[in-house]
């Protein structure tokens, strides 16, 4: 195994365990997190598909899926090519007040620096059904 795919393999059994700043530690501090140049989950206000830039970011992302109820989450494979890492996924989340969710086969792209840390990360998922789950999410503020 790679180190890179070693890497991510770690952040998502870190994941797992709820442990975030394991994550954080394998980022580089300028990250690009959801970086797109036109996309319309964005568009539409998807939350956790927002754009986000460095490890605080990072780390809203993160707090805002810690609100969501994981019930199933499998990572199928992990891909290699240059300095990416392509991780397969299955997910099945619920909104917080069970105001929706969804199951979804997604690609999660994390691109690595020189200095092996992760610069960017971007999720390929389908954008209807995150959509469809967002608009029935009323968050506080």
């Amino acid at each position: 195994m790679s180190d890179q795919i070693a890497t991510v393999a770690s952040l998502y059994e870190a994941f797992g365990r709820g442990d975030i700043p394991a994550i954080l530690d394998h980022l580089a501090d300028d990250i690009q997190w959801e970086p797109w140049a036109d996309t319309s989950a964005q568009k539409a206000g998807v939350v956790w598909l927002q754009p986000r830039q460095g490890k605080a970011g990072v780390l809203e992302f993160f707090q805002i899926v810690g609100e969501m109820g994981v019930t199933d989450f499998r990572v199928l494979s992990l891909l290699e090519g240059g300095n990416q890492v392509v991780a397969e996924i299955v997910i099945d989340a619920s909104l917080p007040g069970g105001s929706g969710g969804f199951h979804d086969e997604e690609l999660h792209l994390w691109t690595f620096n020189d200095a092996g840390k992760i610069a960017r990360m971007r999720h390929y998922v389908d954008t209807a059904k995150h959509r469809a789950a967002a608009e029935g999410w009323k968050r506080p503020g």
